[in-house]
């Protein structure tokens, strides 16, 4: 498992390295070039070339064979890690870097959604992607500053860049994992409603710091990024809240993640009321990168939770990142950051009311009782110890070593047991919800992980 974390944590590191340096590039294309007001509306318009790059990747990977979606996605690396390059070393006030800016953006969203499925498939199959995500970004976040705004060091940027491209190319065109292979596997299909909230509790949280983003963004485009700049050190206050989130994402299968989420929106509320100079200013930029960490972490966490228990996906595992750039669109649209700072909080309250209404008919207040008292565990069968250590039935035992043992259908398993169906398949439903797995190959990887404690 271990090794599948590193693999799964690399990937996403190397995605959103390029995908940080490319987007603080693009933001700037056009800057000198083009006036203020038209320049401003650059980083609306790669939102979405963003979003029409996720859309394409979904028809692509709906319409083809896997063989040709690697090829696709092979190429679409390239590409957008061409334009990166490009954009390092071409000035920001030219028309080849708008150029640059909205071809990569497209490729960029056609990326973005190939990793974002990958890490949908790592979820189904067990992986811990929330110490994927926050690992990944961390590791993406200090890199960009220390090598792109710190010291601004071109040439390391660059080989940054290409390495993360070639990582992202392994990927492309290497030997699928086990747990992409188990696509909708067990588990059951997702329900609507819990899909519905889900993307609506995710637009919340995303609109909450709309006003200080939008404000910001104004701001430094009009300063030339001199006096207002976002990518200043409080943008490193995303590490450690990432860390904190993708800790909360491995406890009790990230139940406690939507109220973290919540309550860092609700911190953000301070973005409207604070002043726009000196330590208000700081504690500004603070509050609203960890509202964004959060905000972040709640939509990829959820989304690669539910994705493969739909229909479509290719659709669902990108379609946080999707509402991401659809909210900054919305609020660019009826200019939420022209409104008078006793508006926004009135917004900001009727969001957080809306948000604790969605939560809680999405169940995230339902937080789980405590654990029992645990059994004792037996020194040699590991199936015992499996059985002690998540409170299994005697018949959910006996179901749970045919699972690992067997490859059997469920209907085979009723046989062999001498049981009827209805009650294998309540059975299997309680092992996963005891265990946190979500397939059958995430049980077979508990039982090894169980053998080699005992070792």
């Amino acid at each position: 498992m271990a090794k599948k974390i590193t693999a799964y944590s690399l990937l996403f590191s190397a995605f959103m390295i390029i995908q940080l340096v490319f987007l603080r590039l693009g933001n700037k294309a056009g800057l000198g070039l083009l006036p203020d007001a038209i320049a401003e509306n650059v980083y609306y318009a790669i939102q979405i070339f963003v979003i029409l790059g996720f859309a394409v990747f979904a028809l692509v990977k709906r319409l083809s064979a896997d063989v040709c979606v690697r090829i696709v996605s092979l190429c679409s690396v390239i590409v957008l890690a061409y334009c990166a390059l490009m954009m390092i070393f071409v000035p920001s006030d030219s028309f080849m870097s708008l150029f640059m800016t909205a071809t990569g953006s497209v490729h960029l969203g056609f990326v973005g959604g190939f990793v974002y499925l990958k890490m949908a498939q790592a979820a189904h199959g067990g992986v811990k992607v929330a110490i994927c995500l926050s690992f990944g970004c961390s590791v993406a976040i200090l890199l960009q500053y220390v090598l792109q705004l710190k010291w601004t060091v071109t040439p390391l940027l660059a080989i940054l860049t290409v390495a993360s491209a070639v990582c992202l190319a392994l990927y492309a065109f290497g030997k699928s994992a086990p747990e992409e292979d188990s696509a909708r596997g067990a588990g059951g299909r997702i329900h609507v409603k819990t899909i519905v909230l889900t993307s609506l509790v995710a637009a919340a949280l995303l609109l909450f710091p709309s006003f200080f983003n939008g404000y910001i963004h104004h701001l430094q485009i009009a300063s030339g990024y001199t006096e207002f700049n976002v990518y200043t050190w409080p943008r490193l206050m995303m590490i450690p809240a990432y860390l904190l989130f993708g800790f909360l994402g491995t406890v009790k299968r990230g139940k406690f993640l939507p109220v973290a989420a919540l309550c860092a929106a609700i911190v953000a509320l301070l973005n409207s009321v604070l002043g726009w100079s000196g330590v208000g200013y700081l504690v500004n930029m603070c509050l609203f990168y960890v509202s964004i960490a959060a905000s972040v972490a709640y939509y990829d966490l959820s989304f690669w939770k539910i994705a493969m228990r739909t229909r479509h996906p290719e659709i669902w595992a990108s379609f946080g990142r999707i509402l991401d750039s659809a909210c900054v669109l919305i609020a660019g649209v009826v200019h939420i950051s022209a409104l008078p700072a006793a508006a926004v909080v009135s917004v900001d309250i009727a969001l957080l009311a809306l948000t604790i209404v969605l939560m809680a008919l999405n169940g995230d207040f339902n937080f789980p009782a405590p654990d029992p008292a645990p059994r004792e565990e037996s020194a040699s069968d590991p199936f015992d110890v499996i059985g002690a250590r998540y409170g299994f039935t005697q018949s959910e035992s006996r179901v749970f070593r045919e699972l690992v043992l067997t490859e059997d259908k469920q209907t085979a398993i009723a046989e062999n047991l001498s049981i009827k169906i209805r009650t294998v398949q309540a059975n299997v439903t309680s092992i996963y919800r005891k265990t946190g797995a979500s397939t059958r190959s995430g049980l077979v990887q508990i039982y090894h992980d169980t053998v080699f404690e005992k070792e």
